[in-house]
């Protein structure tokens, strides 16, 4: 009996030494496990951190704040990692509890922000914060925290709350809205748009004070963030319009947005055409005059150039003192400005295929006198014309990138001195240059900078066309741009309405300045 009760005792030990063994194995084995999943965290937060700091910093998650101070902070910082712009100020509120400010200087006023907020908020709490508390806003996530701080707001976390406090406290970095250089006017507005877009949305609120006139708001671009707002005139556009619109805008495929020509490139019907989709202005009161017309703006947060559409032919070559002057003169202008826009395409190809083609079209005495002029010349008409045409691209190129103090004076002098020295040298003849000099000033006519870089594209091709077939060329020409012309469209509306195709209530504003009581709407 003895012996079974030892055996049995000693059975037990065993078992229990088995038992133990066993559990030793599974805390190792669980151990080694946690060891090894530790380390592959490790090793991927690790990987990840590096693509962090190589990539973007909106890879970080949308997390949302959870009152505790420190670890708000943490996650704030991990996402501002590497940005010395963003500040972080810790500090305690009159009531001695644990605060954090977090904002961008440059784009936050730290004056403002130290008077109007962290002084009083110190001195007597919260609420004595001197900020007019409808622009106070609040934030739940660092997403839309870190969105206030690189928008130029004050963010302001308190020990306990999980709900941050924003302070729209923008640092005014912008120029004054001054009349715009390029599209001056004799009579008119001499306000222009300005880069920030809260100012632009102002100065059209201003001019169409009613409630149809609607403005909606995006955000576009992975890293810029930048803000497009669409505007239009309610039961004025068409709706589907503004829906085509919205969607283009849906399926950009730019990255990011630093200009309006991003988004113009992306959205226009014909991306290859030389001729310009959407007219874009700086001028407040050709915006509103379009969205009267029935038309829509976008607006792009940093760029003083407003994109309109849809635009035709004709709409790009009407200037917004059309409608500031009296009728008759403003009707004579327009159809100067017309002419002179087919003439700045034609001129030196009509010229080249004269010249070299049908002699018997000039009349005799002005014959001989280019004869006469080109008898020392030892270039065709062609490449004389090509070379005076390069030369005077060049130079007005010139001209738009040297100082404004010497540009327009090297410009000219340049254009003076190289034709006067190309004649005396024998290398292009004076009529040449009489001819060059009336395309260049027929081009200046154009008031849209983007109308005129089409008639100085497709002036090559179009003497190159006259050189070899004369006016059989040009005409081949013509035709292949009226073809391009009637196949284009601007968000679905033909490029040469209203004429191709006729609309009787619209086509008096071609050929006639109407009374702004009858401008078609």
């Amino acid at each position: 009996m003895k012996g079974a009760n030892q055996s049995s005792k000693a059975g037990a030990n065993q078992a229990s030494k088995q038992a133990s063994d066993q559990e030793t194995k599974q805390a190792s084995d669980q151990k080694t496990k946690q060891t090894t999943e530790g380390n592959e965290k490790f090793s991927s937060s690790n990987e990840d951190s590096k693509q962090g700091k190589q990539g973007d910093q909106a890879a970080y998650l949308d997390l949302p704040l959870t009152g505790h101070l420190v670890h708000d902070e943490e996650t704030l910082r991990a996402v501002f990692a590497d940005c010395s712009d963003v500040i972080f100020h810790s500090f305690e509120t009159a009531g001695f509890t644990p605060a954090l400010c977090v904002y961008c200087f440059g784009l936050c006023d730290a004056e403002r922000l130290e008077r109007q907020v962290l002084t009083p908020i110190q001195e007597v709490g919260i609420e004595a914060a001197q900020v007019p508390m409808a622009s106070v806003k609040t934030v739940e996530t660092s997403t839309q925290a870190a969105e206030a701080i690189l928008e130029g707001e004050a963010l302001l976390l308190l020990e306990g709350s999980n709900v941050a406090t924003t302070y729209p406290l923008y640092k005014a970095a912008n120029r004054s809205t001054e009349e715009p250089l390029a599209e001056s006017t004799v009579r008119g507005a001499r306000d222009g748009f300005t880069e920030s877009l809260a100012t632009n949305l102002s100065l059209i609120r201003k001019r169409l004070k009613t409630p149809s006139l609607k403005f909606r708001t995006r955000t576009i671009g992975e890293r810029s963030n930048t803000s497009v707002t669409l505007a239009y005139v309610e039961g004025v556009i068409d709706f589907k319009l503004v829906e085509e619109v919205e969607k283009r805008l849906d399926q950009l495929r730019v990255r990011d947005v630093l200009e309006s020509q991003y988004i113009e490139e992306d959205i226009i019907d014909q991306r290859h055409s030389p001729f310009p989709q959407m007219i874009a202005t700086e001028r407040p009161d050709v915006v509103a005059s379009n969205l009267l017309e029935g038309r829509f703006a976008i607006f792009v947060d940093g760029t003083p150039f407003t994109l309109i559409a849809p635009v035709t032919l004709f709409s790009m070559l009407q200037s917004p003192e059309d409608y500031y002057q009296y009728a008759l003169m403003s009707v004579f202008l327009r159809w100067l400005r017309y002419s002179f826009y087919v003439l700045s395409l034609l001129l030196p190809s009509a010229y080249v295929a004269i010249t070299t083609y049908h002699q018997e079209m000039i009349p005799t005495v002005l014959l001989l006198s280019i004869a006469k002029a080109r008898e020392e010349i030892p270039f065709p008409a062609l490449v004389e014309a090509l070379i005076m045409e390069i030369a005077f691209e060049a130079l007005r190129e010139a001209g738009v990138r040297l100082p404004k103090q010497v540009g327009s004076a090297v410009s000219i002098v340049g254009a003076l001195i190289i034709g006067q020295a190309a004649t005396t040298a024998g290398i292009v003849s004076a009529p040449m240059i009489i001819i060059v000099a009336i395309t260049g000033i027929a081009s200046f006519m154009i008031p849209r900078y983007a109308a005129s870089i089409a008639t100085r594209l497709l002036r090559f091709p179009v003497m190159i066309l006259a050189g070899t077939l004369g006016l059989t060329g040009v005409m081949l020409g013509i035709i292949v741009i009226v073809i391009h012309l009637s196949s284009l469209r601007s968000f679905g509306t033909p490029y040469l309405s209203p004429l191709a195709p006729t609309m009787s209530k619209e086509v008096k504003d071609v050929w006639w300045r109407p009374s702004p009581w009858n401008k078609t709407r």
